[in-house]
């Protein structure tokens, strides 16, 4: 599993605020760059695990594809935060209707993104399906050429990552997977891309469970996610120690550094 494959989105319980996770678990700073300032108290000081959970994890067989997906993500976010609707911060109902929002209500407003996340996800996928443009095609052939001239005249290159190339690494959504803590969510959407499939995420309180993806290549399978007993059986998946020897640590810190009093 290489880093950009997996994309996690966890919701406030509260406000209904979405972050962006590359990983199983929220980094504070990662995240708070994510929330911006919509009025008072709406960026926390810091990321409290018991007011995040997880909605919903995608899963792509490209960690490129994946990247450029995370990318797209962060941008539509900006744009339903700073480029909204005026109709969407105004009164509708009341002797007020028709007037602006007071700046507490507006920010509860525009903090709740688990919505425009789950149609921006959708969005993505579709775009995704389409191919790259034409225009990032020929930049990316341009760097190709560019590194084959470089190793061509150096006698000695500089380590360097391979350009990607994008016509082959993202055409299409093949083998792309979402799943959700309520599938229901998947209905913010009006369209999903045929070739994606949806999944039940498993249950977890704070932090998403671990994934476990199981890529069939010598079939043309789907993906599919496999079961921790069955994949334990077949040592693909490394034990967790046991109690007892936490048991044997607790142990020897209670002997090295004792309770006083």
């Amino acid at each position: 599993m290489q880093y950009g494959q997996l994309i996690y989105f966890y919701s406030h319980l509260q406000t209904h605020q979405v972050v962006y996770s590359l990983t199983r678990h929220l980094n504070n700073r990662n995240s708070l760059e994510q929330i911006p300032f919509l009025g008072k108290k709406t960026v926390p000081a810091r990321i409290r695990k018991d007011l995040w959970t997880p909605f919903a994890m995608v899963y792509f067989p490209s960690s490129h594809a994946g990247m450029a997906a995370y990318r797209k993500l962060r941008e539509f976010r900006r744009l339903h935060e700073t480029e909204y609707d005026r109709k969407d911060i105004m009164e509708t109902k009341g002797r007020f209707k028709g007037s602006l929002l007071s700046i507490k209500d507006r920010g509860k407003v525009l903090m709740n993104q688990k919505a425009n996340s789950v149609a921006d996800l959708a969005a993505v996928l579709l775009q995704q399906e389409r191919g790259p443009s034409t225009g990032r095609v020929l930049l990316a052939e341009k760097r190709l050429q560019r590194q084959e001239r470089l190793e061509r005249f150096k006698t000695k290159p500089k380590k360097q990552k391979h350009p990607v190339d994008v016509e082959k690494e993202m055409a299409g959504v093949e083998g792309v997977l979402v799943k959700w803590a309520d599938i229901t969510d998947a209905r913010y959407a009006e369209t999903w891309p045929e070739p994606v499939k949806h999944g039940v995420l498993q249950k977890s309180r704070h932090t998403a469970a671990f994934p476990i993806v199981k890529e069939v290549a010598e079939e043309d399978e789907d993906i599919s996610m496999s079961d921790d007993r069955a994949l334990e059986s077949r040592g693909e998946v490394q034990r967790k120690p046991p109690l007892a020897f936490w048991g044997r640590v607790n142990t020897w810190l209670r002997s090295r550094w004792p309770r006083k009093g």
